[in-house]
């Protein structure tokens, strides 16, 4: 792997870390393929039940595209989208540690994660309409969804970026922690999410994203093929059998 991204194995999580500091991890080709790439691979790895995504250093999670390498005729973006992550539908949980700054397209990349824990200084934003342009991958789609429409339309048509405190406030944001903090938050949420099954894990958020595109009596079949599923599954007697015995279960995601 290029050392454009990082990859670290802790347990059933994998840490990656986009390695440009020198750019506020900016993406460019060569970064947006080797995440894609990472994350090509942690999907089909039934060890890695949960991924964490950061940057390295301590200014940006990422800037967005490195408008050097766009210069030259470079664009960060493979067929999974932006950095090889907006336009992926990844079944494990996503959790962005978010270092620093993450605006443009590193803010779209992070909320294409489905959870964030930031640092006490990060900033986050869709700055694109200073410039002329708009936020196309991703963000005029996923923000409305998570913050109220009002605060998406502020910060689509102003494009100016608001602080990690707000964030928090908008549920943006899961956590906000001092900076050298951020990493070990990340992980350990990420730890406790690989306590659960892996499969009822994945189920539970298939069901969830779903769901909340459809009026509830659309979901209500999501819900009841996706529990059927589960109480088929060989971790839903091992959960049981655990917790008759009193001891830790033995997951195997199936």
């Amino acid at each position: 792997m290029a050392d454009e991204v990082l990859r670290e194995r802790r347990g059933h999580v994998e840490l990656l870390t986009i390695n440009r500091p020198e750019a506020r991890n900016a993406m460019n080709r060569a970064a947006a393929i080797a995440l894609s790439t990472a994350l090509d691979e942690c999907e089909t790895d039934n060890d890695v039940w949960v991924v964490v995504i950061t940057g390295a250093g301590d200014k940006a999670f990422s800037a967005g595209m490195d408008l050097k390498a766009f210069a030259t005729g470079e664009f960060p973006s493979t067929d999974k989208g932006f950095g090889g992550i907006t336009n992926r539908k990844f079944p494990k949980p996503l959790i962005a540690a978010v270092n620093g700054s993450a605006l443009a397209g590193g803010f779209e990349m992070m909320i294409a994660c489905d959870m964030v824990i930031a640092a006490d200084h990060a900033m986050f934003g869709i700055p694109e309409a200073k410039r002329g342009l708009v936020a196309g991958a991703g963000g005029l789609i996923r923000l409305p969804k998570r913050v109220p429409m009002a605060i998406a339309l502020e910060m689509a048509l102003t494009g100016d970026p608001i602080d990690a405190t707000r964030a928090y406030a908008l549920g943006l944001v899961n956590k906000v922690v001092p900076g050298a903090q951020v990493l070990d938050e990340a992980l350990a949420l990420a730890e406790r999410i690989a306590t659960s099954a892996p499969l009822a894990v994945r189920v539970s958020k298939d069901v969830m994203k779903r769901a909340v595109e459809v009026s509830d009596d659309d979901g209500w079949p999501i819900n009841n093929d996706a529990f059927g599923i589960i109480m088929q599954s060989s971790d839903a007697m091992e959960g049981a059998i655990a917790f008759a015995e009193k001891r830790a279960p033995n997951w195997q995601g199936k």
